[in-house]
């Protein structure tokens, strides 16, 4: 019973991890939107500590 069990989350846990890497290929193409870096321009005056 607990083999059967431990078998089913292995099993679960395989899908998922497929799954994820799936969504990892596929996802961009679907969601672009989603996998876009932010297009922002920072700029930040950064003081240095000197004389």
């Amino acid at each position: 019973m607990i083999w059967k069990l431990i078998k089913i989350l292995v099993f679960l846990a395989i899908l998922g991890g497929l799954a994820f890497v799936a969504y990892a290929f596929v996802g961009p193409v679907l969601f672009p939107a989603d996998f876009a870096a932010p297009s922002a321009t920072v700029t930040q005056t950064v003081p240095l500590g000197g004389n």
